[in-house]
């Protein structure tokens, strides 16, 4: 059955009471909430409820009643349009929804903007929001009663929220439907008059000098969050982000949010405002809730398209907190900035600026500057990205040069050590094996000279390639004789290896060692004792000369012998004497005879670091390999 007319629209004030009414609780919770505007306001809404109570069917009949007694003549439509363009105080025409349908001069000097620019917004939008459910139920009292409401309110003007008096009156024009008259009164809307007045026969005062401090106040910012950006040596991007939203939000005196795209969605990676203990943790209670699909950030970041409400009539642009109460209240801001994150070819997320009551709104003028930090942001992440995305690589290299585990030559146990001196992206030519290989096992150590992803290359080829070979010969000479010639057969920029090459394999009750050198340093052999013995290295590096021949030598090692091999990295190492380790090597080992080959590399690793004060001028590597009994 049809709802009749009466019913329909008792119908609908009573959903309009229940929406003003979950409006008066939110404001009630929020901290600082004027208690007696909000109580008055309740009053009234509570006159509302018992009249729509007690007679459902009555405000639509006394609606139509007085639609026919209440026309307006000609003359006094004539009166209220001189009233809008000549008064000097700020005035608004609304309708009973509260929408702005005209400003007169003096209001739009009191909002900052052009008397068109308010039209068709909701007059709540410039009403401060705490202030906005009490307001909103002022105006319906209003318009429901026909009587003028007289109340206290923040008003959201070109300085920047006041506390101001409004006078609501409503009237009835010749079309019969009733409209709102808004009074503004107070020390903001005096400034506005005299404003206007100023315009209408006074000189206004020389912009000059504030437009140029103006460009000073924005240059200095760029220039601060550059320096933020570039002072980045970490490339962290979480830090980056963090350190750029503070000082954005001490110097644009807003909340800064920003989010970034992550796992297929947008997340919110910080939140800076106020520096205050309250601040911070309102901070990180909207950093918790990620953008909302369809809130402004996630559209910003899907259109890739700028976003400024000068001045927010939807409390939901940033979407709901947890609660269910919108950010944009919690935050207490009034005027929304959002820009995306992007460096022309990818979309990193948006940047959103929130300002809070009491500051000017955002203009047109502030677009290009956020806009240009945004893109500062952007190229930051993906520096750091690309940064990142090196390192892996770069680890990635690592792993296939250096064994996760060594591997332990039967009646042996080994250990070894490796500290880099490459930066984070780049990769060290340092490497070493224990592999098996004909009728025993292999043991290398190696260096390439040279950094970086080339050199990463020129190392894994050396290392894999005496694994593969040692499978063929047993002679490590051979071995490094046919390295030498892959290494001339490719082109690898004219780098260079060295290395030491070694073959294991039981003798008599004796672990019997075979070695080849390449230019490298020889290994020390050390006796249970604290005898040392530094083995013959020599020959030639790998891939300079055609017919280069490695240095050879044979040794017997009985139990308890340790065979230490390393890379120059370790001799090289000097200390504030610019003596070398190279010198102390041999007493270094001596004084650790009998410990594990663990502690042993583990040791002289603390010694050379403290030596040096961990300034190592080349990568440092060491593999001790020391004899037990023979297996069975």
């Amino acid at each position: 059955m049809r709802q009749s007319p009466g019913l329909q629209g008792a119908g609908n004030e009573i959903a309009g009471l229940k929406a003003r009414y979950g409006a008066l609780r939110q404001a009630a919770a929020l901290p600082g909430a004027d208690t007696g505007t909000l109580l008055e306001a309740a009053l009234a809404e509570l006159d509302a409820a018992v009249a729509a109570l007690d007679s459902p069917d009555g405000e639509a009949e006394r609606g139509e009643a007085g639609a026919g007694s209440s026309g307006a003549s000609h003359a006094e439509r004539r009166l209220l349009h001189a009233v809008f363009q000549q008064t000097p105080v700020p005035l608004f025409l609304l309708g009973t929804d509260g929408t702005v349908r005209r400003v007169n001069a003096a209001a739009g000097d009191l909002l900052g903007s052009g008397p068109g620019y308010a039209t068709g917004k909701a007059f709540t939008a410039f009403i401060d929001l705490p202030s906005r459910p009490s307001v909103t139920a002022q105006l319906a009292a209003a318009a429901r009663k026909g009587e003028t409401r007289q109340f206290r309110c923040g008003l959201l003007t070109a300085a920047g929220t006041a506390d101001h008096e409004l006078a609501v009156h409503p009237v009835s024009t010749q079309d019969t439907a009733v409209h709102l008259v808004v009074a503004v009164t107070g020390p903001a809307a005096a400034s506005a008059a005299r404003r206007g007045k100023a315009r209408s026969g006074q000189r206004a005062a020389e912009p000059g000098a504030e437009v140029v401090q103006a460009m000073t106040r924005r240059l200095d910012l760029v220039m601060a969050a550059t320096r933020i950006l570039l002072e980045n040596i970490t490339y962290s991007e979480p830090v980056a982000l963090q350190r750029y939203a503070r000082q954005l939000a001490r110097e644009l005196t807003a909340w800064v949010i920003v989010d970034v795209e992550g796992g297929q969605r947008l997340r919110r990676q910080h939140v800076s405002g106020p520096e205050d203990q309250r601040s911070e943790k309102l901070a990180n209670a909207v950093a918790a809730v990620d953008p909302e699909p369809g809130s402004g950030p996630y559209q910003v970041h899907e259109s890739g398209s700028t976003l400024l409400i000068a001045h927010a009539e939807d409390p939901g642009a940033l979407g709901n907190g947890p609660d269910g109460i919108p950010l944009l209240m919690q935050l207490g801001a009034t005027s929304v900035l959002s820009v995306p994150l992007s460096d022309g070819e990818h979309a990193y997320g948006a940047l959103t600026l929130a300002r809070w009551a009491g500051h000017p709104h955002f203009e047109i003028a502030d677009v290009g500057l956020v806009e240009e930090l945004g893109e500062q942001l952007a190229l930051a992440i993906r520096v750091d990205r690309m940064f990142r995305h090196r390192v892996d690589i770069a680890d990635a290299l690592q792993t296939s040069l250096l064994p996760r585990q060594v591997r332990q030559v039967p009646g042996t146990e080994i250990a070894a050590e490796h500290v880099s001196v490459a930066s984070a992206a780049e990769t060290g030519g340092d490497f070493y094996d224990v592999y098996p290989s004909r009728d025993g096992w292999g043991v290398a150590i190696g260096d390439v000279c040279g950094k970086g992803p080339d050199t990463a290359a020129v190392t894994a080829a050396a290392r894999h390639a005496i694994r593969a070979l040692a499978h063929l010969d047993a002679d490590p000479a051979a071995v490094l004789r046919g390295i030498n010639d892959i290494m001339l057969a490719e082109d690898f920029g004219g780098r260079f290896v060295t290395a030491d090459a070694g073959h294991l394999d039981w003798r008599d009750g004796r672990l019997h060692l075979s070695l080849a050198s390449a230019g490298h340093p020889g290994p020390v052999l050390l006796r249970p004792d604290g005898r040392t013995q530094v083995l013959d290295g020599g020959g030639l590096p790998l891939g300079i000369f055609p017919d280069a021949e490695p240095a050879t030598q044979d040794v017997d090692l009985e139990t308890g012998d340790l065979l230490f091999l390393y890379t120059d990295g370790l001799t090289s190492a000097c200390g504030p004497d610019l003596v070398q380790f190279e010198e102390r090597l041999t007493d270094a080992l001596a004084a650790l005879a009998g410990e594990p080959p663990a502690v042993l590399v583990s040791r002289v690793r603390d010694v050379v670091l403290e030596l040096c004060g961990s300034e190592l001028r080349d990568d440092m590597t060491m593999l001790a390999l020391k004899v037990g009994d023979r297996p069975s």
